[in-house]
């Protein structure tokens, strides 16, 4: 079982703090609430030791949540707000604990282990158990004895994973959602793995382009700011000491005295730029504007197509799931509707749910968005005629076909605007910078200062 190191407040106002384990924080909390204690702080610290037979090997120090609530001298009462200082032993497990973070790559080696587990026909608890006595991370294995004692409580995974959102995607969560709610939860989790494995492969590609090409265009700004602060002054110095009449380059004069200007009225910009990102910020935030910006997403260059088809294809796959056991499409769209965040996409699942109580297409608001290809639309309406789940399984296999042409697309136009994007300020840093830096190694500017045919 988690250990936990815990700071509650008792009803007469002393700080009580102390070292327990028990099977989850939310029972923690339940306990020490039961007992007229308002909890502080509670970490998770660690896990008590292995069983060795019919005997529980305990830790040194360690005392059981039973007996702190029944002996008072078992823990430590601070008076008013003192503080009582961890033990040196405490201090590293709380930074180990802190430390331990559970990555994607957790959740995506847990995830596949469930789904290994439910084809080998074990049952909920039976495969969370099993996952967590080989899970070495004490974090996600907290996490996991959380969701454990929910199951043995009679509650469906994802309400305990929603609860730690911070480790599971929301898409993740409405994918066991679906699987749990329509009795399929091996296939949910199939798609589970594979929507982690994919975004995770796709953040890597994508920082894999985009960091490199930030990291220079970073370099190059900080080398332009270097040249307009330490060298062009040098140049224009050598060039007022000598009399020449020789000139910078005007694109040079021009961006220095911008420079000037900006750096005396920084704060202009700063209120300006501050004061736009609030308006959108404000916008956004409203029901209206929350709905343009997921309409933009949809219809955005480069990326719009991609994101909506993601979108698309994770609503076919939990529909799909939904009719294979046995629901009609109107429920399949209420509970499929779950794995969709998007607000453009929602509302149009929302119209195809009323279309269907009052008798019409439910594929008609998909047709009318703009968003659904032709043939997304016309392989729902032939299924709608012959078998709708046939139809919707050949839909998916298009879709994953459709999402991995779009990828390539996106992964072969990005690097272009990227170098594109780097390539113009590096011909201004050559222009602005390096030309002066040429034409005073050159020396054409000493023959005009004394007056000398070249």
């Amino acid at each position: 079982m988690p250990e936990y190191v815990y700071r509650a407040v008792t009803s007469k106002g002393q700080i009580v703090r102390n070292r327990v384990e028990e099977a989850s924080k939310n029972t923690l909390v339940k306990k020490l609430k039961s007992n007229d204690m308002l909890p502080i702080s509670i970490v998770q610290v660690g896990l008590m030791g292995k069983k060795i037979g019919n005997k529980k090997q305990n830790k040194r120090n360690m005392i059981d949540i039973n007996e702190i609530m029944t002996q008072a001298d078992s823990s430590s009462i601070l008076q008013g707000k003192a503080q009582l200082k961890p033990s040196f032993k405490e201090r590293v497990n709380l930074l180990i604990a802190k430390d331990e973070k559970i990555t994607i790559q957790d959740v995506i080696i847990f995830t596949q282990n469930f789904y290994l587990l439910k084809k080998a026909n074990f049952n909920n608890i039976h495969a969370l158990s099993t996952i967590i006595e080989s899970t070495d991370n004490l974090s996600l294995r907290g996490v996991l004895q959380d969701i454990l004692a929910g199951v043995e409580g009679g509650e469906y995974m994802y309400v305990t994973m929603e609860y730690y959102s911070n480790i599971f995607p929301y898409i993740y969560i409405n994918m066991i959602k679906v699987g749990e709610l329509s009795g399929n939860l091996t296939q949910s989790l199939e798609q589970a793995v594979k929507y982690l494995e994919t975004s995770s492969k796709t953040q890597k590609t994508l920082r894999g382009i985009i960091v490199p090409n930030l990291l220079q265009l970073l370099m190059i700004l900080g080398l332009l700011i270097f040249g307009v602060a330490y060298i062009i002054p040098l140049i224009q110095d050598a060039f007022a000491q000598s009399g020449t009449t020789a000139q910078l380059p005007g694109i040079t004069l021009w961006f220095v005295d911008f420079c000037n200007v900006l750096m005396a009225n920084w704060y202009i910009p700063v209120v300006i730029i501050a004061g736009i990102v609030a308006i959108i910020v404000t916008y956004v935030n409203t029901p209206k504007g929350k709905y343009q910006f997921h309409y933009f997403k949809y219809t955005m260059p480069v990326f719009g197509k991609l994101i909506f088809a993601m979108d698309f294809s994770r609503l076919m796959k939990a529909m799909l799931l939904n009719l294979q056991n046995g629901m009609r499409i109107q429920d399949a769209l209420e509970v499929g509707k779950s794995v969709i965040k998007n607000y453009v996409l929602l509302s149009i699942i929302e119209t195809a749910i009323n279309n269907i109580l009052i008798g019409t297409s439910w594929i008609e608001p998909f047709e009318k968005s703009g968003l659904c290809s032709s043939m997304q639309t016309e392989m729902l309406k032939i299924g709608m005629q012959t078998d709708l789940p046939e139809m919707m399984e050949k839909l998916v296999e298009y879709m994953d076909i459709e999402i991995n042409n779009q990828m390539q697309r996106v992964m072969k136009v990005l690097p272009q605007i990227v170098y594109s994007i780097v390539g113009i300020f590096l011909i201004f840093l050559v222009l602005v910078i390096i030309v002066p830096c040429v034409q005073l190694y050159m020396g054409d500017w000493i023959f005009d200062a004394v007056d000398l045919p070249m």
